[in-house]
């Protein structure tokens, strides 16, 4: 689990690869200075202990307390222009902002015209690949020079330098205002949570449209509509319009594989989309789909352009299993996914510094669902548990509600039931505390604690009753949410019927033909 109380030079040390850690100190070989000996000397201490040791440092004699901190700053710092000096040379963002320092070396030396043939050549580079930030500072740059030396490059000059600046200008305005409107209503989702009726929906509506209706789309380029699909998406998962979600994701990741060459300049956003793809689709059972997707995104990951740095890796890592597990649960394939639990636990702990707690937990939670599928109830307890216990832990209160009322029903499945009601106790207290008390929880507490009290030849008229309640709150669009983290319909079915319920779900995967 990552750890951002740790020190920071530690951590940067820590993350660096064999190769990045050799690359350092033969760039560190080459600095002549009085330092040099002592920030190596400190670089090997770090990379060698297992924790950061302020006293094992001092204890070392390399360097006085007083003269520590600005040791590390100093070593921090070339850290990272050794990483610098040896990013891939495929990344067109370092290729663009390399050259337009170059430009500003040549500008400053009154190579005027050497540095605008730099600029203009890179400008062309930026707006081919959608880099239109960077292709406006070119422009703008262009200008100062155009303004300070008459060049007579090209006749009409400052004519072509304003248009070219109105337009770019123009552009990023609308990315910067849609990714805006993107951020508010995502800050709303953690903020409130999903809309809960007619009125909160018809607020998150009205701002949306509001925001939406300044925009001609007629004029949008690939990021323009790259965060125009973004806002789209988050305004539907606010209102749980799990149709529009799919909607809006597809086209997010359509506009991806129609300009390929974006998923390699624009990695993070394209293994982010796919990841809301698959979430809609989780969401509607769209399991046909959900395979083909699921499949093409693992396809891509592993394609050698793939970009591969610790950020891209931890997030391929954290969509591609997260949804290899919601593949098994949408399939009720339960046993068939045990394999993928030690694979997980590993990656967890290989990318802990890269992961948060949130989605650690969400990893803990859909382990535990394989397990409870399993009917190995106490493996889906110990999970459950990590969640329940953790109380540091900063999660949706969703995945925290849902993780008490599953290990309440595998303790029930289980038979270790003579505790149940303080659990019971624990757990409708821990639900008040929330203040996000939907009817699918209320009514399954209610269920649970009548439990004990009912006669076992009345068991099962009881189970249909309860069933038949759930099967109309489905419907509710502010409750059907609580099906997809917990599905108490099959459960139910399953002991009504006598069956596993792993045998329930894929039976209904299979009546399903979407």
């Amino acid at each position: 689990m990552a750890n951002h109380q740790k020190d920071s030079l530690f951590v940067l040390i820590k993350s660096l690869s064999k190769s990045e850690k050799r690359q350092f100190k033969i760039f560190a070989s080459r600095l002549e200075t009085s330092s040099n000996t002592k920030f190596i000397e400190l670089f090997n201490i770090l990379d060698k202990s297992e924790a950061y040791d302020e006293k094992l440092i001092l204890k070392s004699g390399i360097i006085k307390k007083v003269q520590l901190s600005n040791l590390k700053s100093y070593l921090y710092k070339q850290i990272l222009v050794s990483i610098r000096l040896n990013i891939p040379s495929q990344n067109i963002r370092y290729q663009l902002r390399e050259q337009i320092d170059f430009a500003a070396i040549l500008y400053n030396k009154g190579l005027y015209k050497q540095s605008l043939k730099i600029l203009d050549k890179t400008k062309q580079q930026a707006l081919e690949n959608d880099e239109k930030y960077m292709a406006y500072e070119i422009v703008e740059f262009e200008k100062l020079i155009e303004s300070q030396y008459i060049t007579r490059s090209i006749q009409g000059r400052a004519d072509e330098l304003v248009i070219q600046a109105k337009e770019l200008n123009y552009k990023n305005t609308i990315s910067s205002k849609l990714s805006n409107l993107s951020l508010q209503l995502y800050g709303i989702m953690l903020k409130t949570g999903y809309v809960r009726s007619d009125e909160e929906y018809k607020y998150i509506d009205d701002y949306f449209k509001k925001h939406i209706s300044k925009f001609d789309e007629k004029k949008y380029g690939f990021r323009e509509r790259y965060w125009y699909f973004n806002a789209n998406l988050w305004r539907s998962f606010l209102v749980q319009d799990f149709l529009s979600c799919y909607k809006f994701s597809h086209k997010w990741v359509t506009l991806f594989y129609d300009n390929r060459n974006m998923i390699f300049l624009n990695p993070v956003f394209f293994l982010k989309g796919n990841h809301y793809l698959l979430e809609s689709l989780f969401m509607l059972k769209y399991k046909t789909n959900f395979k083909k997707y699921l499949e093409m995104l693992e396809e891509t990951i592993n394609d050698p352009q793939f970009p591969v740095n610790d950020n891209i890796t931890s997030l391929s890592f954290l969509y591609l299993y997260n949804n290899k597990l919601n593949y098994h649960i949408l399939e009720g394939t339960f046993a068939e996914a045990e394999y993928l639990i030690p694979e997980v636990l590993d990656k967890i702990d290989l990318h802990n510094e890269h992961l948060d707690e949130h989605h650690e937990m969400l990893f803990y939670y859909k382990i535990a669902c394989i397990y409870f599928g399993n009917e190995k109830y106490n493996e889906c307890v110990f999970y459950l548990e990590k969640i329940i216990n953790n109380k540091n832990l900063y999660v949706r209160e969703d995945l925290a509600c849902f993780a008490r009322l599953l290990c309440l029903i595998a303790h029930y499945e289980s038979g270790k039931d003579f505790n149940l009601e303080n659990q019971l106790v624990s757990t409708y207290k821990f639900l008040i505390k929330m203040n996000d008390l939907h009817e699918v929880q209320k009514e399954i507490i209610r269920f649970l604690k009548k439990l004990s009290t009912i006669y076992p030849s009345d068991i099962k008229k009881e189970f249909i009753k309860v069933k038949e309640r759930f099967v109309e709150l489905e419907k509710n669009t502010y409750e059907k949410r609580a099906f997809l983290y917990l599905d108490i319909i099959s459960w139910l079915e399953s002991k009504i019927e006598n069956r596993k319920i792993s045998d329930i779900i894929k039976e209904k995967a299979k009546l399903s033909n979407r």
